[in-house]
């Protein structure tokens, strides 16, 4: 073999043959994604988050679910057994104001417990950092890296800028915007230059790059073909999404800690990692990517074909039998409904078990009505009544059983599981698709709490005015209504 062909082998030959590798955050856009893709290169994967239901949601099959939650250390124990790659997908933005100090907390952790089990090499994603980067977003990015670095074992690190695929919160913002609003008065940073990258060459770096000898220890550059300004970037998804693209209005008072304030009345994405991400588009982001191009040669997407390619993925989602966050099913399959949804919860306990609870919550609608200030739901019905809608439609297939595809009034039911939850799917006239979820969980000791959860995908600026005029009604039905199934339930067992 000759000295290039030694050193080509060398720097190709895999860090691991076997073993498990680990999605840490999985239940993120990134790793949801990554799972699905390494399991489809028939790597055996463990994919955790704080919530395994949430996981369990998903649908994986052939992937190891496992709940652990990084600011606990020894939750970790178990999520990093046996692990041969760790993938640290987390952050911790949407905590709030306290986010940089609780991700270097969590990094710390992590390195600890990944060098106690014997891992071989963790993968971080971070972000793209300007020479001079102040938002705490950047910087807590960047010094996460820094801290996992400091752990005994092996760290890549890619750092990527905008990420286009669904659920990035800097593309979900984008397209919030440039779907709903037909003319944008924005800050200067719509002419802040980025280099966004297509989920889809995402995913392969980070598959391929663990194989990768070489690059551990080492920290690269994720970037697209391209280097385009936001404004550039939303025409461009509008004309993709078959819109018109929006007149944009930059103006010099708007700054981005400013614009930041009004992201609640215009977006779904959670407030506080919009708003961090806001905070940092004051600065141009570049990448030089070159090497990790070497290493990992791939076919790179333009902006355009990244903005189809994550249209298609969505497009492609299959049906889901519980709410999940931006499952396209749930969004009635509509590019322009937000992927993130705005949601409300209430929640009750009562002595009787589980049986009696699903007794009352799957008989609902109906000739039963709803239980708790029917009268509410009454108005609301003849509203939708008046614009053409579904809203007096009552009736339901059976009294007492549930199955899925059954039309209750005007909701579907798009998932039934006995004794544990019941997903219905709205039905009535309205900007955005919204679900009724009621869970049962058998408690410590006997008995059963139950929480009804609605969320909302907003269709826009009127969708999200429609949610908002709704807030102090639901925060009063899903007050009551929880307590008064329980107090049914009571009622039933007391019966039986």
């Amino acid at each position: 073999m000759t000295e290039q062909g030694e050193a080509e082998a060398s720097r190709s030959r895999p860090v691991a043959d076997s073993g498990r590798w680990l999605v840490f955050g999985a239940s993120g856009y990134i790793g949801s994604h990554l799972v699905v893709h390494l399991l489809a290169e028939g790597r055996a994967v463990r994919a955790s988050s704080r919530h395994a239901d949430v996981l369990e949601a998903r649908g994986w099959k052939g992937a190891e679910i496992i709940a652990a939650d990084v600011l606990v250390p020894e939750s970790l124990v178990p999520a990093l057994k046996g692990v041969e790659v760790a993938y640290y997908l987390v952050h911790s933005m949407a905590a709030g104001r306290d986010f940089g100090r609780l991700d270097l907390e969590a990094a710390r952790n992590f390195a600890a417990a990944a060098a106690e089990a014997g891992v071989r090499r963790i993968v971080y994603l971070g972000g793209l950092v300007p020479d001079d980067a102040a938002s705490e977003h950047i910087v807590s990015r960047r010094d996460t890296g820094e801290v996992l670095r400091q752990g005994a074992v092996p760290v890549t690190e890619l750092r990527a800028g905008i990420i286009v695929g669904p659920g990035s919160a800097a593309f979900e913002v984008m397209r919030d915007l440039v779907l709903h609003l037909p003319v944008m008065v924005t800050p200067r940073w719509v002419q802040a230059k980025s280099p966004p990258i297509a989920l889809e060459n995402l995913l392969t770096y980070l598959a391929q790059i663990p194989w990768i000898e070489e690059a551990a220890g080492h920290c690269y550059d994720a970037a697209g073909p391209e280097t385009l300004t936001y404004g550039e970037m939303m025409c461009i998804l509008a004309e993709a999404a078959g819109r018109r693209p929006p007149w944009i209005i930059p103006v010099p008072v708007l700054t981005p800690r400013l614009s930041s304030y009004w992201l609640r009345l215009v977006t779904s994405v959670p407030t506080n990692i919009a708003r961090a991400l806001i905070e940092g588009l004051r600065h141009d982001f570049d990448a030089d990517d070159r090497e990790l191009r070497r290493l990992v040669p791939q076919r790179l997407l333009g902006f355009r074909e990244a903005v189809e390619a994550s249209f298609a993925i969505e497009r492609s989602g299959a049906m889901v039998t519980r709410w999940t966050e931006g499952a396209f099913t749930v969004r009635e399959r509509q590019i322009d409904y937000s992927y993130y949804a705005k949601k409300a919860a209430g929640q009750a306990e009562t002595w009787a078990g589980p049986g009696a609870v699903w007794q009352v919550v799957s008989a609902i609608g109906g000739e039963n009505g709803y239980y708790y200030l029917d009268r509410l739901w009454s108005v609301r019905e003849w509203m939708d009544w008046a614009v053409g809608g579904p809203g007096l439609r009552r009736g339901r297939r059976h009294p007492q059983e549930v199955r899925v595809g059954d039309q209750i009034d005007y909701w579907k039911v798009i998932g039934v599981e006995p004794e544990r939850r019941l997903t219905l799917a709205f039905g009535m006239r309205a900007p955005g698709a919204g679900v009724l979820e009621f869970e049962l969980e058998p408690r410590e000791g006997g008995g059963t709490r139950l929480t009804a959860r609605v969320y909302w995908h907003p269709a826009g600026v009127w969708g999200l005015l429609y949610w908002f005029s709704l807030e102090p009604a639901h925060r009063v039905l899903l007050k009551g209504l929880p307590r008064e199934i329980c107090r049914r339930a009571e009622a039933v067992s007391k019966r039986s």
